[in-house]
């Protein structure tokens, strides 16, 4: 049996500073929504499904999960077009909304996200990101930020190369040989 961890580089960032980040950021979503009555997170499948399980559960106001899935990158490394693959089940308007993303890279997925949310006139739209590739999308709009990372091919925690270790509970970088 291969062992997984031959793959990877390093680990980025463990299981424990994630957690602290993930609360820091609920308690930070909590304290500013606070008098907003419910919020809706929309979690963007499946990359980001490990880290809103873990936001939603530490999060102090009234809120519902929905959920999209989009692609950009199918199986391959190379980003192309954006396709909504699964569509919000609820309808936003006039609500207050978190889009709930497990990384940005070329900042292509979150473009495409606030534009086609914003013409379904939601009351505020606001993004809660895992990662943030250093010196990448900068002027994106990104209102919570987990960790910026330097700009290498990264797993776990959501996190995938083609489906493949999402299901680590720390972030790491990949070794360039895997994915090249």
């Amino acid at each position: 049996m291969v062992k997984l961890y031959n793959e990877f580089e390093r680990v980025l960032v463990d299981e424990d500073t994630i957690q602290s980040r993930v609360t820091e950021l609920a308690a930070q979503i909590s304290a500013e929504y606070k008098d907003a009555g419910s919020i809706v997170l929309v979690g963007i499948l499946k990359g980001s499904f490990m880290f809103m399980a873990d936001l939603v559960r530490q999060l102090t106001i009234p809120h519902y999960v929905d959920f999209m899935s989009l692609s950009s990158y199918g199986t391959s490394t190379e980003s192309g077009a954006v396709r909504v693959l699964l569509d919000l089940r609820a309808d936003i308007y006039g609500k207050n909304v978190i889009i709930v993303e497990d990384i940005i890279d070329t900042g292509n997925t979150i473009n495409y996200l606030h534009t086609m949310l914003n013409t379904r006139q939601p009351a505020s739209l606001k993004t809660c990101v895992l990662t943030r590739k250093e010196d990448k999308a900068k002027g994106l709009p990104v209102d919570y930020l987990g960790f910026e990372i330097p700009d290498v091919w990264v797993v776990g925690y959501g996190l995938d190369l083609a489906d493949r270790h999402r299901t680590w509970p720390f972030i790491a970088e990949l070794k360039p040989e895997v994915y090249q």
